[in-house]
């Protein structure tokens, strides 16, 4: 199931935001990152609204622009247009696995602090895991051609730097 939110989590970001800039491999980590709750068995904040939340917040206040306009103020910002991928990336996992369906899960700790009883959103069939991997790699296939991806340029910008080629998202 890995290559369900590695995948399809930063090409649905691709599509919405239509942005050349984001970071779109911090986007492919941070939707994965959730996944170590399956690893260790257990449910915890990675699965809550929480999270993305407050990681947005806390990039948000450390990259506060500051300073000349030539100088910090600019590096500031452009931080913060890299770091932007994680929480986006936090969130696209809520969405991918469906998260928000389970209230006590979604909204951690408002409804109550004890996720011992919540089972994970990725706890579904083998079989249901299986097909969404298989969707994955055809969005994979879907979004080479649709990036081109086949240029080495726009596949050295995607892999050293993590954007996609302004022409290719238009």
């Amino acid at each position: 199931m890995l290559l369900w939110f590695a995948i399809v989590g930063p090409v649905l970001v691709a599509e919405i935001f239509r942005s050349p800039k984001i970071d779109y491999r911090l986007v492919s980590i941070a939707a994965v990152v959730p996944v170590v709750d399956v690893v260790i068995g257990s449910v915890s904040f990675l699965h809550s609204l929480v999270t993305p939340v407050v990681t947005l917040t806390v990039i948000m206040m450390a990259t506060v622009p500051t300073g000349p306009v030539g100088g910090r103020l600019r590096a500031g910002r452009l931080l913060r247009r890299r770091l932007l991928g994680i929480p986006i990336g936090l969130f696209m996992h809520l969405v991918l696995d469906a998260s928000w369906s389970t209230s006590r899960l979604f909204w951690w700790p408002l409804l109550g602090s004890d996720l011992r009883q919540v089972d994970l959103p990725e706890s579904s069939g083998v079989t249901v895991r299986l097909l969404l991997d298989v969707v994955a790699v055809a969005v994979a296939f879907w979004a080479y051609r649709r990036y081109e991806l086949d240029n080495i340029d726009n596949r050295h910008l995607l892999v050293s730097q993590g954007h996609l080629a302004r022409r290719a998202l238009s």
